[in-house]
């Protein structure tokens, strides 16, 4: 079996799959299977899990949804310009994903014998909200959606939402842990964008396309370079009896005393100011 990674940067398979997480691969700590589509031109998968729920997020172009009642085309034109659609549905049920042109999906799966109907997320009910804003030293400033929680589907094992970073800003920030495993999956608004991510006291360069598989109790702040929107989409996977909750800081202590820090702008000794 392969060795435990925390970092990866997969590229596309010839049919146009890439696999991030699996039950076996070197990121197995994650308890998900995560997979990124891309296609051009017309195509259609069908997905169907007898034991795992499926969440299905478009992150660029245009599909229609079909499962059970739901037959819906919806489109974004890109996750730094529009919200998110999700599908999300239980194991055993059937879905289709038709795209007539060009669309990239991300699939996040995990094993769940609870059953419940299929629901259609849209961008009104996952808004962007700021989160941070103004505090330590106004650089940690993002917006997030919750698409999937605890609190929003409690008969589901995952978490799923987006984050966007403003250029040269932090994101998961304080530095906090906890139990339940996560995955990030970095888009940058420019091919060459590129930021942090900070697992532990392991340290990865992201970059279009990456990810980072965080294994329950480590440490993950993330950051992005200045010039850079970055976005992420974060994952996590419920533990038996201790689902992640919004309410649960788990914000390492070392680090809290930046709740109350201001900082002073300060002109190092014998540096000669502008006008001097």
């Amino acid at each position: 079996m392969e060795e435990k990674k925390v970092f990866g940067d997969t590229n596309y398979e010839a049919e146009g799959e890439k696999i991030l997480t699996t039950y076996d691969n070197a990121y197995r700590d994650m308890m998900m299977d995560i997979r990124v589509y891309k296609y051009k031109g017309h195509a259609w998968m069908n997905f169907i899990y007898e034991e795992e729920e499926t969440a299905i997020l478009l992150l660029k172009g245009e599909v229609t949804f079909d499962c059970e009642e739901i037959h819906q085309t919806v489109s974004r034109e890109s996750v730094f310009t529009e919200g998110p659609w999700a599908l999300h549905f239980c194991a055993g049920t059937q879905a289709r994903v038709t795209i007539e042109e060009e669309a990239e999906i991300l699939v996040q799966r995990t094993h769940n014998d609870n059953q419940f109907p299929p629901k259609l997320y849209s961008p009104a009910d996952a808004p962007w909200g700021m989160s941070t804003t103004g505090k330590f030293g106004n650089v940690a400033n993002r917006s997030v959606n919750t698409i999937l929680d605890h609190d929003i589907a409690p008969w589901s094992n995952m978490v799923l939402g987006e984050v966007m970073n403003r250029p040269g800003n932090w994101s998961g920030y304080l530095p906090h842990r906890h139990p339940q495993p996560e995955t990030y999956y970095f888009l940058f608004d420019r091919p060459e964008g590129f930021g942090a991510s900070f697992v532990g006291d392991q340290v990865f360069k992201s970059v279009n396309g990456s990810f980072s598989a965080i294994p329950g109790g480590e440490l993950h702040p993330q950051a992005v370079a200045p010039g850079f929107r970055m976005y992420t989409c974060w994952m996590i996977r419920h533990l038996p009896d201790d689902p992640w909750l919004q309410t649960d800081r788990c914000e390492d202590e070392a680090y809290t005393w930046l709740h109350e820090y201001e900082p002073k702008m300060e002109n190092p000794q014998g540096v000669q100011q502008k006008g001097e």
